[in-house]
């Protein structure tokens, strides 16, 4: 008889363990689904309530929690800022370990503005190659910007690279008329090297020929580039400015 009571304690013990762990499953369930909910809840609050606060024109793109101080990152036309949870400050600058020196808000910025490669209209760049051409890099550039120029002389010691130069005509209306002329060249990567790094201008260029002004303007501006020299490469990455010799094989070296 206790064997009889003990077996049936034990199954009915069971039956409510079984209980008790569906149970506390289900309220976990519930209480993260719950958790997520009003975490969409305030990052959709913080939407609503900072787009106006940032002018007539403004897009908030995305509204993330973040890890650190309890921060809400806000992703707007390709940066990054910060607020609270009740939208009422604004945090602009750069979130950093003060162990390691990451640049949280660095790495995001250059995550939200790559660029595929591939998607490139490389069609409508100078296309120069130094030995073997394996490595491949684009970059926006005005005839008219010494930092372009500096860049093109570094350029002369980094061998084996393709380089796609758009000729993105935004310093002066004559930049628009020597870039012509280069494009229009019997060879335009002949003529933009001899423009760059020795000042002798291309001749001037026949009506009939176009060039691809205005498509490079508005690719530039869609691919936010607001000043040149920009150097794209493979990785979808860019580098704003004249990188030296040193920091641009470092850059391609870790290119997969």
């Amino acid at each position: 008889m206790n064997k009889t009571l003990t077996a049936a304690a034990a199954r009915k013990l069971r039956r409510f363990s079984m209980a008790a762990l569906l149970l506390a499953s289900t309220v976990i369930g519930v209480s993260a689904h719950a958790q997520a909910e009003a975490a969409d809840s305030t990052e959709a609050t913080i939407k609503k309530l900072i787009e106006p606060r940032l002018g007539k024109d403004a897009k908030v793109d995305a509204v993330t929690k973040t890890p650190y101080a309890g921060l809400y990152e806000i992703q707007i036309d390709g940066d990054v800022i910060y607020t609270d949870a009740k939208a009422q400050y604004l945090f602009i600058g750069r979130v950093v370990d003060s162990q390691t020196y990451r640049d949280f808000t660095k790495e995001k910025i250059e995550a939200l503005n790559q660029v595929p490669f591939s998607g490139l209209p490389l069609d409508k760049a100078i296309k120069t190659v130094k030995g073997n051409g394996k490595r491949v890099i684009a970059i926006f550039e005005d005839p008219n910007c010494i930092y372009c120029k500096r860049l093109h002389k570094t350029l002369q010691e980094v061998d084996n690279i393709t380089v796609y130069t758009f000729q993105y005509n935004i310093l002066s209306p004559d930049s628009i008329v020597k870039s012509r002329n280069i494009w229009c060249a019997p060879n335009p990567s002949r003529a933009w090297n001899d423009w760059m790094l020795n000042g002798k201008e291309a001749p001037a260029a026949q009506t009939a020929c176009s060039a691809p002004h205005e498509d490079v303007l508005a690719l530039g501006q869609k691919l936010k580039v607001t000043g040149t020299p920009t150097i794209f490469f493979t990785d979808g990455s860019r580098i704003p400015g004249a990188v030296d010799a040193k920091g641009l094989e470092q850059k391609l070296s870790s290119l997969k």
